[in-house]
């Protein structure tokens, strides 16, 4: 029986030295795999493509390619994705690894398995903690409207109502199917990414890979959380998500776009009002009970506009800040 052959990308941007210690970690448990590990940069601008470069030489199966524009988490993905093996030919598993993420001992090997032992699994990912050991949230429900009211509500007999809709899973204790995972390490057959395509580039961070897992349901394609693949992550190091004070414009056109995409114009629509009543409820709560701050600075102005922006057909703006 013919070696699956695997590509591992990681995708950079202004993080050379951690992609280079995420790099040497996955080439570590890539050992008595066949295939190759991709190192696109993600247009950093920073010096990242020259000093991985000359970081990564001389070590066997390794790649650094530019993706010569920063078109977001899914487009860097694609170039890697596109570029293939060396030899020019397509690997039977992709596998996607953030450059803060680190493979524990057998952490690649447990995805392959569990693909090669599963035909009818479409895309496969890890059970994913911090340095401390902390869980780090990656399984989840598809967003709705219902999940949208649910989370801005922040009301547990709303919560316990509607706990079926609630997006975030909790910690799966076993390897089981779930609607989608975060793309923090999670491994893609690529004859399914040829049957359905590669992520959709619209979103620049933040939904694609709701989206892609979605479409791959769709087409028969399920995703598998695999509890016996464990991987270290430290989190929003190239986005900065931590600290953040106000929501960025693109997480915004990633919702819309996600559900304008999956749902129609109206659903989109219903989706925002949902998650805007809520949140009305949300702060007047706060208000009485003196309850702290949970949103960014101005989210709920910042979504009706752009909802409304986007009602009125006004192009996305400028999302190149940050990747």
């Amino acid at each position: 029986m013919r070696e699956p052959t695997l590509l591992t990308i990681i995708l950079n941007y202004k993080t050379p030295d951690m992609t280079v210690q995420s790099a040497e970690a996955a080439l570590r448990e890539m050992d008595g795999i066949a295939g190759e590990l991709i190192i696109v940069d993600n247009d950093s601008q920073d010096g990242s493509l020259e000093k991985i470069s000359k970081a990564v030489t001389g070590w066997d199966r390794v790649r650094v390619i530019q993706s010569g524009h920063n078109g977001g988490f899914g487009a860097g993905n694609n170039v890697g994705i596109r570029a293939g093996l060396s030899d020019g030919s397509k690997p039977d598993y992709v596998y996607i690894l953030n450059s803060d993420a680190f493979p524990d001992k057998g952490a690649i090997r447990a995805l392959l398995q569990h693909m090669e032992s599963h035909p009818e699994t479409g895309f496969a990912g890890s059970y994913i903690h911090g340095p401390d050991g902390d869980w780090h949230c990656t399984a989840f429900r598809y967003p709705s409207i219902a999940s949208e009211f649910e989370s801005s509500v922040r009301f547990g007999p709303v919560t316990r109502l509607l706990k079926g809709s609630v997006v975030p899973l909790p910690l799966p204790r076993t390897t089981q199917t779930v609607d989608w995972l975060a793309g923090a390490s999670l491994m893609m057959r690529q004859s399914v990414l040829d049957e359905i395509g590669l992520f959709d580039e619209t979103f620049f961070l933040y939904f694609e890979e709701t989206d892609l897992c979605r479409r791959a349901m769709l087409a028969g394609w399920p995703t598998v959380y695999v509890r016996e693949s464990s991987v270290t992550h430290i989190g929003s190091v190239s986005t900065g998500m931590k600290s953040w004070s106000r929501m960025p414009k693109y997480w915004f056109d990633s919702r819309l776009h996600y559900f304008r995409k999956n749902h129609g114009w109206l659903y989109a629509m219903l989706a925002t009002i949902a998650h805007i009543k809520g949140g009305v409820f949300w702060r007047l709560r706060r208000l009485i009970q003196r309850k702290p701050q949970r949103d960014p600075d101005n989210f709920l102005s910042d979504l009706t506009r752009h909802a409304v922006g986007g009602l009125l057909g006004r192009a996305p703006g400028d999302v190149s800040k940050g990747m």
